[in-house]
């Protein structure tokens, strides 16, 4: 019973990540784009966890980790180049002018 249940959440979450990646491949907004790319990095760090439960291994627990501060990285830098134009300032910009 309970690995039928990790095998459907693994189906969902392949599921969620479909409609993720047609989201960032047709997103009307660069927001929507983000978002989507964001929600893909959780669904697949969230796989890596179900997979590790399924498999009762703690190997793949350095892969989540890393996932998730490069998915928070990622979003992060999205957001700022949004912002700003650009995601590394160099010196005070604001005083220059």
């Amino acid at each position: 019973m309970f690995e039928q249940l990790l095998n459907a959440a693994l189906v969902i979450l392949s599921l969620a990540m479909l409609g993720c990646l047609y989201r960032l491949l047709k997103g009307p907004s660069m927001p929507d784009r983000i978002a989507a790319l964001d929600a893909i990095g959780i669904n697949l760090l969230a796989v890596v966890a179900v997979l590790c439960v399924q498999y009762r291994t703690q190997t793949y627990m350095d892969t989540i980790l890393v996932i998730g501060i490069l998915t928070f990285i990622g979003t992060t830098a999205f957001a700022r180049y949004m912002e700003r134009g650009k995601v590394i300032e160099h010196g005070n910009d604001e005083s220059a002018r």
